[in-house]
């Protein structure tokens, strides 16, 4: 019995080591370590969210107004004023080379402005835009044949 007492006493008296126990928290927002490189992170994690949105809202404005423009009717509208246009091209086009041409004129259309003056040898023409600027075109009369 000796013996089992003295086996369990070298068994208990085993040097034991302590250390003082202490909390960190693992949030660099807490701790301090790394703090910059996580608000930098969050920080671009809103800008990609916000940038995304803000794409995804511009897309879809742009898929609206496209699907406005594709319609019959906005079609159609296209198409006529396209030919009321051509129309008035050839008018102009008649006044200027036609056979009862003659040697002036001014059409005003929607705020511009076309004047021409046909001389011996050129057609002069000016083109005067809603918000004031000119453009002149100068077209030689004898190279003009179809």
């Amino acid at each position: 019995m000796l013996r089992a007492s003295l086996f369990l006493l070298c068994l208990l008296s085993v040097n034991s080591h302590a250390v003082q126990m202490t909390h960190t928290f693992k949030s660099p927002s807490f701790n301090g370590n790394g703090y910059s490189a996580h608000v930098l992170t969050i920080e671009n994690q809103e800008f990609s969210r916000s940038e995304a949105l803000r794409e995804k809202k511009e897309s879809a404005e742009r898929q609206a107004i496209r699907d406005a423009a594709n319609t019959n009717l906005s079609k159609f509208m296209k198409n006529v004023e396209s030919r009321i246009y051509a129309q008035l091209s050839k008018q102009l086009v008649d006044s200027m080379f036609g056979e009862d041409a003659s040697t002036s004129g001014t059409v005003t259309f929607e705020g511009t402005t076309i004047s021409y003056t046909k001389s011996s040898d050129t057609v002069d023409l000016t083109i005067v835009d809603t918000n004031g600027s000119s453009t002149n075109i100068t077209v030689p009369v004898g190279d003009f044949t179809f």
